[in-house]
């Protein structure tokens, strides 16, 4: 798995942003989102019980995303028309605020190393990458256990403060100074 200070691959995929079938779909890779920060955060399978609550979440917490200069990215291995049955199905992901990346060819999860072996889909990761394409921060949890968004926030305000944070730090404290 790529880790804290790996480049962030190469990657053009095909990603769900509406629920309208004649804007739903558009080509999304390393360039769409230049010069912001990256959320990237993938979920195992469409249709499942713990996905849409993360999904949602981040949904929910977007403007907080975008007030830091941070594009959120959400991916599966599952297909776009997939993930446009599930937009249409599924009431808190009707209006997502970003798009859901269709990486069928498991190439992107792949090139990230978070294919999970048993089960053949993408394990439940989180990347934080920054405006140069580098990895700053990786969270992958099991199969069956959500995420808090609340603590991507809280990792992305430390990263980009460029300072030592300490445990628990949050926006507004103060952070640690070198005696």
């Amino acid at each position: 798995m790529l880790g804290v200070g790996d480049k962030f691959p190469k990657f053009k995929v095909t990603a769900t942003v509406s629920t309208n079938l004649s804007d739903a779909f558009v080509d999304i890779d390393n360039d769409t989102y230049a010069g912001k920060w990256l959320v990237l955060f993938a979920w195992p399978k469409d249709f499942t019980f713990v996905c849409p609550t993360e999904i949602a979440e981040f949904g929910r917490k977007n403007d907080e995303f975008k007030a830091r200069n941070t594009q959120i990215l959400g991916m599966s291995t599952d297909s776009e028309f997939v993930h446009l049955a599930w937009r249409k199905d599924h009431p808190d992901l009707h209006d997502l605020p970003f798009p859901m990346l269709a990486d069928i060819k498991r190439e992107l999860s792949s090139d990230l190393g978070i294919v999970d072996e048993d089960a053949g889909v993408a394990q439940r990761a989180v990347f934080i990458v920054d405006p140069e394409g580098k990895i700053r921060f990786v969270m992958v949890t099991d199969l069956n256990v959500g995420r808090n968004v609340d603590e991507v926030l809280r990792v992305l305000d430390a990263l980009q403060t460029g300072e030592l944070c300490a445990c628990g730090w949050t926006k507004g404290e103060d952070t640690l100074k070198v005696a």
